[in-house]
């Protein structure tokens, strides 16, 4: 764990602009991309596959099966971010988005379509880890690495509602065309390998000796990671749920307007977290957590003790805002604090940690909205959890400033 000056080649490096962090940011929104572009033509593909056995399982696995693919190899992209570089895996695995992305657009055979979101899975960690490793290595300085973590929030919060709109749009033409959209990452690389550069760390990161070998840290992100776990959990709750929440009140399924005008309004609360924690960069990240937590736990609790449409909303957004600020808060706190040689890997693991937090997360409301007899309580309860979970990471900090 001996740490040393950066070596003499990196005390001299080029500094990143709005424009890198621009590509940075557009290339973060492709897993959001891979995970809501197709959910508005999920009843088309039921249909087309009516025939296969077990479509009813399989058909909700293709949106599904990316996230469960990132949790799984994100660690492995972030070995190869800390042993080969950052830029080349970027650049391949653009590229290889689009051909897998769109290849459901011209596949007919769903066990095929299934194969290529397990491929899509794997871009997506590398480029998720690639992406969020190079902000921290181009923006070192606390406030403007901050500020582009804060923002990866809000762009890839937007992005997934243009997504959602543009896949719907998109599905009236059958439900092969949204597929098309996955080639924007050809867009996106193009001025990638033009603008962006492999970094060789800075004078302000922290390094490893010389020669010494560097395993990923985890006496000092072990717990972290945990918390990240049940964040990435409570993070989703509200996104996968609030279409049902809102159907329980009265409102008839097909009524999609009313319906995503309250999933709109929580989706742009989050959106404002991020822009908030941008905003609030200065306060240590660790300290924003109990925070973040408790707005969560208080927008849920909220929706299990007023059910009706209105508590709802109000719990919607209040939960939202708190995800908006806990997700970059998450991340910085995990991240920003390693040595550049191990960045990768510690990046990597975090979205592992967070994306099977995602997976699980319609898993266990399922179970405990069966456990519990109905969905609010169910919510509630995750509410609670978030708070004891707020009053933990804010005794464990308090006890470990140097962590925060």
């Amino acid at each position: 764990m001996t740490e040393t000056l950066p070596p003499p080649e990196a005390r001299a490096t080029r500094r990143a602009g709005v424009w890198q962090g621009i590509l940075l940011l557009a290339g973060s929104c492709m897993p959001v991309l891979g995970s809501v572009l197709i959910t508005p033509v999920l009843p088309q593909l039921s249909e087309h596959f009516a025939d296969v056995a077990g479509s009813d399982i399989l058909v909700p696995m293709i949106v599904a099966i990316p996230a469960l693919i990132i949790a799984i190899f994100a660690p492995f992209a972030g070995q190869v971010v800390d042993r080969v570089g950052r830029k080349t895996l970027l650049i391949i695995a653009m590229f290889a988005y689009a051909i897998v992305g769109t290849a459901p657009a011209w596949l007919e055979a769903l066990p095929a379509i299934l194969f290529s979101r397990v491929l899509v899975g794997v871009c997506e960690a590398a480029i998720m880890t690639v992406c969020t490793t190079l902000i921290v290595d181009y923006f070192h300085e606390p406030a403007r690495r901050n500020k582009y973590l804060g923002l990866q929030t809000v762009t890839t919060t937007l992005a997934a509602t243009v997504f959602i709109a543009l896949g719907g749009a998109l599905g009236v033409g059958g439900w092969h065309t949204p597929f098309w959209v996955y080639a924007i990452s050809i867009v996106i690389a193009i001025p990638m390998i033009i603008s962006l550069w492999e970094p060789k760390g800075d004078p302000s990161d922290k390094h490893a000796a010389v020669g010494a070998k560097v395993k990923v840290p985890w006496r000092s992100i072990w717990v972290k990671l945990l918390v990240t776990l049940f964040g990435g959990f409570t993070f989703y709750v509200l996104i996968i749920e609030t279409s049902y929440l809102v159907v329980g009140t009265g409102v008839p399924a097909n009524d999609t307007a009313t319906i995503g005008i309250v999933a709109a309004a929580a989706s742009l609360a989050t959106a404002i977290g991020g822009f908030v924690f941008a905003r609030v960069s200065k306060l240590a990240p660790g300290r924003l957590l109990p925070i973040a937590f408790g707005l969560q736990a208080l927008g849920m609790i909220l929706i299990w003790v007023f059910p009706g449409f209105v508590g709802i909303i109000v719990g919607a957004i209040l939960a939202g805002f708190g995800s908006g600020l806990l997700l970059p808060s998450m991340l910085t706190w995990v991240v920003a604090s390693t040595r550049f040689e191990e960045r990768g890997r510690v990046t990597g693991w975090w979205n592992t940690a967070f994306y099977l937090g995602q997976f699980l997360t319609p898993i266990l409301i399922g179970v405990l909205a069966a456990a519990v007899g109905g969905l609010p309580i169910a919510v509630g309860i995750v509410g609670v959890t978030a708070a004891v979970m707020a009053v933990l990471v804010g005794v464990g900090i308090r006890r470990t400033p140097a962590e925060v």
